[in-house]
């Protein structure tokens, strides 16, 4: 079995939860008090008797109650109106500017993925990065860089039916058909030979990890919970996994929203709470933060059952290390102040990265996020 040698000192972590499908801003965060609120959702919005106030202005939705406590302990960022210029609605093209931090052309690798290249330049541990889901997210991207996928941690690695070859010619399949059709089939095949031999070490390595788990917090049965109780397992197994991705959703509630919002947010604020109360347990939250995003918001007026898709949305960021409090502006929903029907971002989507890179992995971010940008001070130095 192959082994990785365990470090004395903490090392900073981060896990992202990806929203994917485009989380609703004006429901999430909710300017209860403003009536353009009311004039602009009739029907999709939130009683003010429901919302949870953190401000005199904004309050969470009812079903984050258990971020709400996070939040009054001064250890959730909200940061306001995060996008980019000239926005598109498009989930795909969205998404991958996010992930690759390329707004004008299409990227070919992950922001994260060059992160995890500066963290282990030498792929010391296959393990560095882990993706918890059924495909490779792109942000974990880049050549030679060996992440972890896994779908199912309590059977991962486990080749009881099925040989090594034939998993990895099942995983190279897998990212062929994920990739080829945007960065070439040539230099896809040319790093992932070497990347299917590391997913076989990782599915090794992380092997020891359910075994090895013993925790007093009961997680719910339902997908992000279990995704972030194996987050939890990996961590709590001292690996030397830095950087973990999930997902959640989808949040693409054109229709039968308020139902389907409530439910998304119940289901991940309670996951959320119970993660970090396992990792408290096991004194192994302090070097952790989770970055929530999504690809963008949804149009400010909603369609009589839902809402559409928009531009401009929230970033949150939990953690020990993290401090409190709403960063930015919430952005303006006067009619004239909108672009074509949406609230326009005002922070850089890169500026939120700028701080996680920097300030908390402790890396230089100009040549991850692809430039300079000014960042918002959320991370306790």
């Amino acid at each position: 079995m192959t082994t990785i040698a365990k470090k004395t000192t903490k090392d900073p972590v981060i896990v992202v939860l990806q929203l994917s499908g485009g989380n609703d801003y004006l429901n999430t965060i909710v300017p209860y008090n403003s009536s353009e609120y009311r004039d602009y959702r009739p029907i999709v919005n939130v009683e003010e008797n429901d919302v949870i106030p953190v401000t005199n202005s904004v309050g969470l939705h009812p079903a984050m109650a258990p971020l709400a406590d996070i939040y009054k302990d001064g250890k959730m960022a909200i940061i306001h109106g995060v996008g980019y210029e000239n926005s598109v609605r498009s989930h795909f093209r969205s998404m991958d500017i996010w992930h690759t931090c390329e707004p004008d052309k299409l990227g070919t690798e992950g922001w994260l993925g060059r992160a995890i290249k500066d963290i282990d330049p030498n792929k010391e541990n296959v393990v560095t990065g882990v993706s918890i889901g059924p495909s490779l997210y792109r942000a974990l991207v880049a050549p030679g860089v060996p992440i972890a996928t896994v779908e199912n941690l309590d059977s991962y690695g486990l080749l009881t039916d099925i040989s090594p070859e034939d998993k990895r010619d099942r995983v190279l399949d897998r990212y062929k058909k994920m990739y080829s059709s945007t960065v070439g089939t040539g230099p896809v095949m040319d790093f992932l030979s070497q990347t299917g031999l590391d997913a076989l070490k990782g599915a090794d390595i992380l092997n020891v990890a359910p075994e090895m788990y013993s925790s007093s917090v009961e997680y719910a049965d339902n997908s992000i919970s279990k995704k972030l109780k194996s987050i939890a397992k990996v961590h709590l197994a001292d690996l030397g996994t830095r950087i973990f991705y999930c997902d959640h959703g989808s949040f693409d509630t054109h229709a039968n929203q308020l139902a389907s919002h409530r439910y998304l947010w119940d289901t991940a604020s309670v996951a959320i709470r119970d993660f970090f109360d396992d990792l408290k347990e096991h004194n192994a939250a302090d070097n952790v933060i989770m970055f929530i995003f999504s690809e963008f918001g949804r149009r400010v007026r909603d369609n009589g059952a839902g809402t559409d898709h928009g531009s401009g949305g929230v970033c949150m960021v939990i953690g020990d290390s993290v401090t409190g409090g709403e960063y930015g502006e919430y952005p303006s929903m006067k009619e004239r102040d909108l672009d074509q029907g949406d609230l326009v971002p005002d922070m850089d989507f890169r500026s939120v990265y700028t701080a996680i890179i920097e300030d908390w992995m402790k890396l230089d971010p100009v040549p991850i996020v692809g430039g300079t940008f000014e960042k918002p001070s959320f991370i306790t130095n």
